[in-house]
């Protein structure tokens, strides 16, 4: 038997259902706080593209606004989260809900060295080259 998602104890369908207000007392603090201040103008642009791609009209959903919270409305799309310097394609799954979009979008990537060259050290001086 397959694991129903639920969010505070709201099943996925139960939070499309909720209007934005309801939802809202569902989340943490900090989410909640920056919902009830209302939304950037970056935010409200990117809610109506996302109901541009729900409807169908725009297929592809690219934002800088990282500090966007993942609302149930999202759920299913693939929107691409600039990270500084590309842009990051991040699926939303039900689990993400509350989560801020830059989450997701990570801005560091693993530092890989190299090996030292000519020149790098005192001992290197010494090395036969190749």
């Amino acid at each position: 038997m397959a694991k129903v998602f639920t969010y505070r104890g709201y099943t996925l369908e139960q939070l499309l259902e909720m209007p934005l207000d309801e939802f809202v007392k569902l989340l943490p603090a900090r989410q909640r706080r920056s919902l009830k201040r209302g939304l950037t103008p970056a935010q409200k642009k990117l809610l109506e593209k996302i109901k541009k791609v729900k409807k169908g009209v725009k297929k592809k959903l690219r934002t800088h606004c990282r500090d966007m919270i993942i609302l149930p409305e999202m759920v299913g799309l693939t929107i691409e989260v600039h990270n500084g310097k590309d842009f990051v394609p991040v699926r939303i799954t039900p689990e993400m809900i509350g989560h801020y979009l830059g989450e997701f979008a990570l801005t560091r990537k693993k530092v890989e060295h190299g090996s030292p060259g000519v020149g790098a050290t005192r001992s290197s001086m010494y090395v036969p080259l190749k």
